[in-house]
C-alpha cells in the first residue's frame, strides 16, 4: 500500500513538472500564434469597414442629406417645479 502511495505521487509529480516545462518551452508559440490571428480578424474587419465606406463615398458634385431621427422630448413639467422667488438685502 506504501509503494503504491509513492509511485502515485511520484507520477503527479512527473506529471506536473513535466508540464510546467512543456508550457514555458510553448507558451510563446502559442501566444505568437494567438495573436496573430486576432491581428488578422482585426485586419478583415477594418478592411471590411472600409471597403463599404468607399462604395458608399460620395461622387463629386452629388449631396446626401441625412435626416436627424426624431427624438421624443420630455415635456418641461417633468423637470421638476418653478419656485418663485425674492431677493432681499
Amino acid at each position: 500500500m506504501f509503494l503504491g502511495l509513492l509511485k502515485t505521487i511520484s507520477y503527479l509529480l512527473l506529471f506536473y513538472y513535466g508540464f510546467k516545462f512543456l508550457a514555458r518551452l510553448f507558451a510563446p508559440f502559442l501566444i505568437k500564434k494567438a495573436t496573430d490571428t486576432i491581428k488578422k480578424k482585426a485586419a478583415q474587419q477594418y478592411g471590411g469597414q472600409q471597403r463599404r465606406q468607399q462604395e458608399e463615398a460620395v461622387k463629386e458634385g452629388e449631396t446626401i442629406i441625412d435626416k436627424k431621427p426624431g427624438s421624443a422630448q420630455e415635456s418641461k413639467k417633468s423637470v421638476g417645479d418653478y419656485v418663485d422667488f425674492e431677493e432681499i438685502d
